[in-house]
């Protein structure tokens, strides 16, 4: 399997012209195939999967800027809190210190995203819209000096109907508006996957992690 160069890049040029970040979601490829899209000129990867990320970055060039996309739990962030770029899954509190916590060690400041629970499935992680709010309006009483939060990330349901999509996108797009009149550090709005990412740029959008488009399917 290798990269769809052509796919790749319709979308550099598509999302450059709507001044939207790609990130390039590549659990589960290989070295390899990393390697193949960051000689196209690809610097932002995305990876679910704590130890694959840690196995892939000594491998692979420094000027990486590595995302974590997925479910994050506190007792894995020391392991790459030397070296991640964004952490975009933050999903609770407890995480948000943990992460802090760590950077502190590695004389670091990390960049996170709050996820939003947006999607109608249970299985999904996030703050709700309450949750979020009171999180980033007590950020500075809570003293956390080695992070920064920088915007919101937020997953649509896994689904055919794109109006119900467009309305999850759209009810993030609020919270986001509502939470940058106090808060001008907030610049990324991280919603839009392969199979829906036209809807996001629509909605506001500012940040996409596409897989399949590129990489092909999931091995």
């Amino acid at each position: 399997m290798s990269v769809n160069k052509q796919a790749y890049k319709q979308l550099v040029t598509d999302l450059g012209s709507h001044h939207v970040t790609l990130v390039a979601v590549s659990k589960t490829k290989s070295v390899e195939e990393i390697k193949e899209l960051y000689d196209l000129g690809q610097r932002e990867f995305g990876e679910n999967y704590v130890q694959e990320l840690v196995q892939k970055q000594t491998q692979l060039p420094s000027d990486i800027k590595w995302h974590f996309i997925g479910h994050l739990q506190s007792n894995k962030v020391k392991q790459i809190a030397p070296f991640i770029h964004l952490i975009q899954s933050v999903d609770s509190l407890k995480l948000l210190q943990e992460i802090n916590k760590q950077a502190t060690k590695n004389n670091r400041v990390i960049d996170c995203l709050l996820q939003v629970h947006i999607a109608q499935e249970e299985t999904k992680f996030g703050f709700d819209e309450t949750e979020v709010v009171d999180t980033i309006k007590n950020i500075k009483e809570l003293q956390l000096a080695n992070i920064r939060v920088t915007g919101l990330m937020g997953m649509a349901s896994f689904t055919d109907d794109m109006s119900k999509v467009k309305t999850e996108f759209k009810f993030l797009k609020l919270i986001f508006k509502k939470l940058i009149t106090h808060n001008p550090q907030l610049l990324t709005l991280s919603m839009g996957m392969s199979s829906d990412y036209p809807f996001a740029i629509e909605e506001g959008s500012t940040m996409v992690r596409i897989g399949s488009l590129i990489f092909g399917a999931r091995h």
